[in-house]
C-alpha cells in the first residue's frame, strides 16, 4: 500500500512538471503580445518596453519558467496582465462556481444513468429498454450547446421553471443557488448520463450471466433482488471509473455551458484569458485542472477496493 502511494505520488509530480512545461512554453506560442494588449495599440516603444520589464517578459524563457515554478510552489501565480488582480483571487472567485456545477452535473448523471441502465437490463426486449436506449442516443448525439439553447427557450423563458442565467453563491442562499444551477447541470450532465446508462446496462448484462448469479437464483433469490444486490453493485465499478475520468473533464469542459448560462466560472475566466493573452491566468488554470485530474484518478483507484474487496489497491487480486 505504501509503495503504491509513493509510486502514484511520483507519477503525479512528474505529470504536474510536464504539464507546467507544456503550458508555459505552449502559451507563449499564441499569436499576439500581452504587453501590447495591456499597454494599448497606440503605445510607444518606450511604454511597451516598460510594460514588458514590469511583467518580466524581457527575461529569457528559462528564467521566466523558473520564476513561475518557484512562485507556484508557494501558491503565488502572479497577477493578471489584463486586470492586475492576483490570479489566486480570480481562481478563488471562479473555481467554486465550476466545481458546484460539475458536482451537481455528476449527481444528475449518475442518478439518471444508473436508473436508466438498471431499467434497461430489467426489461430487456421491452419498451422500457427501447426508451432508455433512445434517451441515451439523444444524450450522446445532440450537442450540449443546442440543448442549452432549447432549455433556455422552453424551460426558462417559456415555462419560467428555471432562471435563464445568473449565479447565486452557495454560501449565501443554497436553495436559490441550486435553483440557478439545476438547468446548467442537467445540460452538462446529459452526455455523461448517456454514457453511464450504456455502460451500466452492459455491465449488468454480463454480471447476470455469471456463475455466482446463477447460484443465487438457484437458492431461491428473486431476479429483482439479485439484480440490485449483485448486478448493480458490480456495475458500480464501471460507474466509478467513468465518473472519475469525467469529473475533471466536466470541470475543464464546462466552458460552453457556463457561456450559455452566463455563469461566472472557470470557463469564462479561461476564455477571457486566452483572448487577451493573459499568461499567468492561463498557466494557473491549466495547472489547477491537471492537479484535479491527478487527485481524482488517485481517489478512483482507492474507491475500487471499497466497492469490491477483491480488488486490492496494490494491484493484486
Amino acid at each position: 500500500m505504501i509503495r503504491y502511494v509513493v509510486t502514484r505520488l511520483w507519477q503525479a509530480a512528474l505529470t504536474l512538471v510536464l504539464a507546467s512545461i507544456v503550458v508555459f512554453f505552449g502559451v507563449r506560442q499564441l499569436p499576439g503580445d500581452p504587453a501590447l494588449a495591456l499597454a494599448g495599440e497606440e503605445a510607444s516603444p518606450e511604454r511597451l518596453a516598460a510594460v514588458r520589464a514590469d511583467l518580466g517578459l524581457d527575461d529569457s524563457l528559462l528564467v521566466q519558467y523558473w520564476r513561475f515554478v518557484a512562485n507556484a510552489l508557494q501558491g503565488d501565480f502572479g497577477q493578471s496582465t489584463r486586470t492586475g488582480t492576483p490570479v489566486t483571487e480570480l481562481l478563488g472567485s471562479t473555481l467554486p462556481v465550476t466545481l458546484w456545477l460539475a458536482l451537481y452535473a455528476i449527481v444528475v448523471a449518475v442518478v439518471v444513468g444508473v436508473a436508466l441502465g438498471t431499467l434497461a437490463e430489467r426489461y430487456r426486449g421491452h419498451w422500457p429498454e427501447w426508451m432508455a436506449n433512445a434517451a441515451a442516443l439523444v444524450g450522446l448525439s445532440v450537442p450540449n450547446f443546442w440543448l442549452g439553447i432549447l432549455a433556455i427557450v422552453w424551460l426558462a423563458a417559456g415555462l419560467g421553471w428555471f432562471p435563464a442565467s445568473g449565479y447565486v453563491p452557495m454560501t449565501r442562499d443554497p436553495l436559490s443557488a441550486l435553483h440557478h444551477l439545476t438547468l446548467p447541470a442537467l445540460i452538462l450532465g446529459t452526455s455523461l448520463a448517456a454514457v453511464i446508462m450504456r455502460q451500466t446496462r452492459a455491465s449488468m448484462i454480463e454480471t447476470m450471466k455469471t456463475d455466482f448469479v446463477r447460484t443465487a437464483r438457484a437458492k431461491g433469490l428473486s431476479r429483482p433482488r439479485v439484480l440490485f444486490r449483485y448486478g448493480l453493485r458490480n456495475s458500480m465499478i464501471v460507474v466509478v471509473t467513468i465518473v472519475g475520468l469525467q469529473l475533471g473533464g466536466l470541470i475543464s469542459g464546462a466552458v460552453v455551458t457556463e457561456r450559455i448560462f452566463a455563469l461566472p466560472g472557470f470557463g469564462k475566466l479561461t476564455l477571457d484569458a486566452v483572448f487577451t493573452r493573459d499568461y499567468p491566468v492561463i498557466q494557473a488554470v491549466v495547472l489547477v485542472i491537471t492537479l484535479g485530474y491527478v487527485l481524482i484518478n488517485f481517489a478512483v483507484d482507492v474507491l475500487y477496493s471499497v466497492i469490491n474487496p477483491k480488488i486490492r489497491v496494490g494491484g493484486t487480486a
